[in-house]
């Protein structure tokens, strides 16, 4: 099994959102049993809560339920049990370099290295912001996940 986590900041937005739109996809390719996936957040401030209802209600109208998802903090079995840790921005990035194993620091990555073309680094944090921020979010994500499941495919 190969296991991917997504990580931003609380994991109410940006890191369930990739959650499900990855497991939709490796879904749909037939690699449930093959290709595992979670999410997490730097902080705890949400540990518990269900994605933010604008996540939730951006995700749904593509189609992704994040109904069951439920956010938690990253800890230090994550580094064993995850293949690759992939981080929103550039911030979650370093954290999750910081709190990395020496032995297990080449599986921390930028989630948008796996997107095809140029555009952004980062996932931009849209709980500040309106509708269209989270709409961002999934195009963004889909990209990501697009290209990171075609990097994967040949590993599974």
């Amino acid at each position: 099994m190969f296991n991917v986590l997504f990580v931003c900041t609380g994991n109410i937005c940006r890191s369930p959102t990739a959650e499900a739109v990855f497991r939709a996809r490796v879904a749909a390719a037939g690699l449930a049993a093959r290709i595992g996936t979670g999410s997490a957040g730097i902080g705890d401030w949400h540990v518990g809560e269900a994605p933010d209802p604008r996540t939730r209600d951006a995700a749904s109208a593509r189609g992704y339920d994040l109904s069951r998802l439920r956010a938690r903090q990253v800890r230090t079995a994550d580094f064993e049990d995850f293949d690759l840790l992939l981080a929103m921005d550039h911030g979650h990035e370093r954290a999750l370099r910081r709190l990395a194993p020496p032995a297990r620091l080449a599986r921390v990555g930028l989630f948008l290295d796996y997107a095809p073309g140029a555009g952004p680094r980062e996932v931009p944090d849209p709980y500040y912001g309106g509708a269209d921020g989270f709409a961002l979010v999934l195009d963004l994500v889909e990209a990501g996940v697009a290209g990171l499941l075609k990097s994967i495919r040949d590993r599974v």
